[in-house]
C-alpha cells in the first residue's frame, strides 16, 4: 500500500523507499514506493509530472492500493528523492478547485454535479437536473464563484472511515482524492467559456487564468 502524501500535504519534494520495480511490456519500468507526492491520473484530474532521482516520471497510475510510477529506466533499490513539477501541479490544482466551485454554483440553480473533467484546455462539469433546476447563465455562475473567492475560503480536508472529503469554508464537502488550493485566494480567475444543455444535462466549460 502506497501512502498518498498529497492527501494531506502540499509539499512538492520528499524522499521515499523503493518497494518494487517491474519491467512492463512497453519497455518502461513500473515503480512502487512506500509513499508518494505524485497524484495519479483519476478522479477527473491528470497525473502529476516530475522526477524521481532525476529520472522523468512519464505517467502515474492507481492500481488497487498502490500508486504506479512509470519511468524509462529502473531505480536503485534504496531511498529515492521525489520532485513534483510545480507548474503542472499548480494548474491541475487550480482547475480541480475551480471545478468544485462550479459544482457548488450549479447546485444553487438546482443541478447536481455527476461528472468532472479537470484537464487543461478541456475543463468541464456535467450536471443532472433536479426538480427545481433552472438554466443559469455564465454571469450568474461567475458571480457565485467571485463571492466565494472574495471571502478567501480555506480548504478543509477530512477523513471518515477512510473516505477523503474536501470542502471550502462552510460549503458542502465533496468526496475527492484530488489536489486543491489551500485557500480560494490562491485560485486565480475562473473563466466559464460556455454552457450547454445536451440530452437533458447541463455542461459547463471552464478554465483558469
Amino acid at each position: 500500500m502506497t501512502e498518498r502524501l498529497y492527501y494531506t500535504h502540499d509539499a512538492l519534494q520528499c524522499t521515499a523507499r523503493l518497494i518494487r520495480t517491474s519491467l512492463q511490456d512497453d519497455g518502461r519500468y513500473a515503480v512502487v514506493l512506500d509513499q508518494t507526492l505524485f497524484h495519479p491520473q483519476g478522479g477527473g484530474q491528470p497525473a502529476d509530472t516530475g522526477w524521481i532521482n532525476g529520472v522523468v516520471v512519464e505517467s502515474v497510475l492507481q492500481q488497487d492500493d498502490e500508486i504506479i510510477h512509470l519511468l524509462a529506466q529502473p531505480l536503485p533499490r534504496e531511498e529515492v528523492t521525489l520532485q513534483v513539477d510545480a507548474v503542472s501541479r499548480a494548474l491541475h490544482t487550480q482547475l480541480h478547485s475551480a471545478g468544485h466551485l462550479i459544482g457548488y454554483a450549479g447546485e444553487l440553480h438546482g443541478w447536481q454535479p455527476i461528472k468532472a473533467h479537470h484537464w487543461p484546455g478541456e475543463g468541464r462539469i456535467t450536471f443532472n437536473a433536479t426538480d427545481s433546476a433552472s438554466v443559469p447563465d455564465i454571469d450568474a455562475l461567475s458571480e457565485h464563484i467571485a463571492h466565494w473567492q472574495a471571502a478567501a475560503l480555506p480548504r478543509i480536508v477530512t477523513f471518515d472511515a477512510g473516505r477523503r472529503t474536501v470542502r471550502f469554508g462552510d460549503l458542502p464537502a465533496y468526496g475527492c482524492g484530488g489536489t486543491h488550493v489551500p485557500s480560494l485566494a490562491a485560485l486565480g480567475q475562473v473563466v466559464i467559456s460556455n454552457i450547454k444543455i445536451k440530452k437533458g444535462q447541463l455542461i459547463v466549460y471552464y478554465t483558469v487564468q
